[in-house]
């Protein structure tokens, strides 16, 4: 296992501690897109933050300097080995991942390792409860891990962080577990975002062939996301707005209604798939949008919103789950099944400039509640207090 940083003193003062966790970033090494993302920013402000406290990465991994969302941080030849070992690890009746890591006063599994080791108190994340909600929406392995994740990790765990209010509250509820065994802790906005500006993006917008104004959807392609219904409305905008803007998207097939995405890659007129779209890509392609439109049917945070805010780009956004928590007063908000009230809200934003400098400037403050220094503050709190670091 390798050691990272016992890193500078944390600026808002001592923590209570010192206190040692091992943190399982196997979704480094998947295909992934929130939850890599999410791990990777963690993991580094967690590092940066760590202050008289230890931090090591599971398995056997350093901080990543860069990552995509397509391929592992590390390298073929060294995810193969992690993999079998996540692999037997989930597979074998016994913890033997009480042999392959140091003593630690905190193990926080990722949903990967849903056997972890016994030797420390454990800890997790939750992300969203949209396969208890929305089974419908989901391949039957995702509903499976997660009934195997609620009782091998959210029951048994020490202490849990949700990532919203949203998420605690369906969590509670749902797997009848304790509020006080779980903690909200927002995730944070990568500072790239906070930095970009339209004026900035012409580079990137110009290699993609983005030629004119754009409402654009940041995500993966899945029935969730509610695509299918955005690109309804989209097309019953008066054909004079339609002439005006394209709607871009952006975000890899995930799965699900395969209708979805042979409409996006059948060339509407007015609408550009982009495909997967490059980390380093996104906070320019996001500052250049005239509007941003996430309609999800279910979230547990909403990171895409929250990078628009940031980049000071206006947002349409649902009325459910997190969303409105995260937005806040922010952006307008449709209900996500009604194709009339997205294309009211696509319309008022489109045609008013007025308002979208009024959003713009909401939202730029509204994500500053949103940043991984917080999080990694909030999180080694977190930590000490389950490890019962002294005062």
């Amino acid at each position: 296992m390798n050691k990272i940083q016992k890193a500078r003193a944390v600026r808002s003062g001592p923590l209570r501690g010192p206190v040692s966790v091992i943190l399982d970033v196997s979704p480094l090494l998947l295909r992934s897109a929130g939850v890599k993302n999410y791990m990777y920013y963690w993991a580094r402000s967690l590092a940066d933050l760590a202050g008289e406290n230890s931090l090591s990465l599971f398995p056997f991994m350093n901080s990543p300097a860069h990552f995509t969302h397509e391929n592992s941080v590390v390298g073929p030849l060294s995810t193969i080995p992690r993999l079998g070992l996540l692999f037997g690890a989930s597979r074998c009746p016994y913890p033997i991942l009480n042999w392959f890591t140091p003593a630690s006063d905190i193990f926080h599994a990722s949903h990967q390792v849903p056997n972890p080791p016994r030797k420390a108190r454990l800890t997790s994340t939750i992300y969203d409860m949209t396969t208890w909600l929305m089974p419908e929406l989901h391949v039957a392995g995702n509903l499976r891990a997660s009934g195997r994740n609620a009782e091998r990790l959210f029951r048994k765990a020490d202490g849990l962080i949700a990532i919203s209010k949203c998420t605690r509250d369906d969590a509670v509820q749902i797997l009848r577990l304790s509020p006080d065994k779980v903690e909200v802790i927002y995730p944070g906005i990568a500072p790239a975002f906070f930095q970009a500006r339209a004026e900035l993006s012409g580079e990137t917008i110009r290699r993609y062939g983005l030629n004119k104004p754009y409402a654009l959807y940041v995500g993966s392609i899945e029935p969730r996301k509610n695509v299918g219904r955005l690109l309804d409305a989209w097309q019953d905008l008066a054909r004079d707005i339609r002439e005006e803007f394209d709607l871009v998207v952006a975000g890899p097939w995930g799965w699900g209604d395969g209708a979805v995405y042979e409409r996006l890659q059948s060339e509407i007129p007015g609408v550009r798939y982009l495909g997967y779209v490059p980390e380093s890509d996104l906070p320019a392609l996001t500052a250049a949008a005239t509007v941003f439109s996430y309609v999800s049917l279910y979230e547990g945070f909403g990171l895409p919103v929250g990078q628009a805010m940031a980049a000071g780009v206006p947002v349409l956004t649902s009325i459910v789950s997190a969303l409105p928590e995260v937005v806040g007063d922010a952006g307008l908000a449709a209900d996500p099944q009604s194709r009339e009230e997205i294309r009211r809200g696509l319309e008022r934003l489109l045609l008013s400039p007025s308002l979208r400098s009024d959003l713009a400037q909401r939202g730029r403050t509204r994500a500053r509640a949103f940043t991984w220094e917080t999080c990694a503050q909030k999180s080694w709190e977190f930590f000490a207090r389950i490890a019962g670091g002294s005062e």
